[in-house]
């Protein structure tokens, strides 16, 4: 990633290449994104936790997780500290962009267009995540 920011898990591009599938690395590392309809998570919701698949950090809980009809898993808030919030203005778009804040990892945006009490709608890439079931964590 080209951002300058030091996150406290920090490694290098190969190092990243080594922990990651290709997807994985392209979403996490490159900024990329899924096709709408075909992440494993998109209509998963058994509880549990969704934790960072670069560092393992807990992003996300199954309790606000949500149905958003887009494509992609969506939650209407993160755990509290475990996201950074970048402007993002790529693609002709003025978007926010959502972030690990313990690696960096590339999670998807954030909008302001959430069917919840919250009104946000953090639609994320299930290959930027991985599922931890309530039980085992």
């Amino acid at each position: 990633m080209s951002d300058s920011k030091n996150f406290p898990v920090s490694k290098s591009e190969a190092d990243w290449k080594k922990l990651l599938k290709p997807d994985e690395f392209h979403i996490l590392r490159e900024k990329g994104t899924e096709l709408p309809f075909s992440g494993k998570y998109n209509n998963h919701f058994e509880k549990g936790v969704y934790k960072c698949k670069g560092c393992s950090a807990p992003l996300y809980r199954s309790e606000n997780k949500f149905d958003s009809h887009c494509g992609w898993p969506s939650y209407d808030m993160a755990i509290p500290g475990a996201i950074e919030y970048i402007k993002d203005s790529s693609h002709g778009m003025q978007r926010i962009e959502i972030v690990c804040a313990q690696c960096g990892g590339h999670q998807g945006h954030v909008f302001n267009d959430g069917p919840t009490l919250t009104g946000k709608r953090y639609c994320v890439n299930s290959a930027s995540i991985k599922f931890i079931e309530e039980n085992k964590f």
